[in-house]
């Protein structure tokens, strides 16, 4: 049984001033996830969005929404296992990268 894989999207409702025509971050979170779920079919991760503006448990959590409220990142920020694989206008590649570093591999 493989690990399963963390990935964390943070964002917010308004979509990012400096990603102009990215797509909101709960979108960039649902194209993930079903991005995910179809080339890498039964291998398990999950997948968590953070909305940055609204409460928030985990410390690791509430350190990365601090970060983006202090332009340190832009959002939506994608983490796979703790790495920053994409902010602002993410894109499959780096994110697909990182998870094959962790054991993915494509189902044919």
């Amino acid at each position: 049984m493989k690990k399963q894989l963390s990935i964390e999207v943070y964002g917010t409702d308004v979509i990012c001033a400096s990603c102009v025509n990215a797509p909101s971050s709960i979108d960039t979170y649902e194209w993930l996830e079903a991005a995910i779920s179809r080339k890498y079919k039964d291998q398990p991760f999950s997948i968590t969005y953070i909305d940055i503006e609204k409460p928030i448990e985990l410390d690791h959590q509430k350190d990365y929404a601090q970060r983006i409220m202090d332009d340190e990142f832009f959002y939506p920020l994608v983490l796979v296992e703790g790495e920053v694989v994409g902010e602002g206008y993410v894109q499959l590649k780096p994110v697909y990268r990182e998870l094959e570093k962790h054991g993915f591999s494509e189902v044919e």
